[in-house]
């Protein structure tokens, strides 16, 4: 169904393979792919397909469901699990880049005390060393 619904409704909006490949940020043989029945879009690629060709994810996957007709069938139900698929995985991303970003600011905390401290280390070696010196020019005098 997701074959022949996405080719039509492809044409009917007037883009070319290519075209809607751009658009989602695929190459033109996934969309080949998709129309052929050889494989099929993920749960987000799903829902901005459905975005792009203005209908819903319900309507790539299945026939119609006459409005009179009972709603909740296999299409409908597939497509709301796509989207909370869709949800699910955006919420596990945006959380991997925040642990990221509490790693990279860690890492950089650490860099830079390790730079102060190098900097004292030297600052104090500098400063012991005069008073060596300092200490050391009397006692050749006498």
């Amino acid at each position: 169904m997701l074959a022949e619904n996405l080719k039509a409704l492809r044409k009917a909006k007037g883009l070319s393979q290519e075209e809607l490949a751009a658009r989602l940020h695929v190459v033109r043989q996934t969309v080949s792919k998709w129309e052929k029945g050889r494989s099929v879009p993920d749960a987000d690629l799903l829902i901005r397909l459905a975005e792009e060709l203005d209908t819903t994810s319900a309507a790539l996957l299945g026939p119609e469901v006459p409005p009179e007709a009972e709603r909740g069938g296999t299409a409908e139900q597939l497509a709301r699990i796509a989207e909370q698929l869709a949800v699910k995985n955006r919420r596990a991303r945006r959380i991997w880049r925040i642990v990221a970003g509490v790693l990279i600011a860690f890492v950089m905390v650490n860099l830079l005390l390790i730079l102060l401290n190098f900097a004292a280390f030297r600052s104090f070696q500098a400063e012991a060393e005069s008073t060596v010196q300092a200490q050391e020019l009397p006692r050749g005098e006498s």
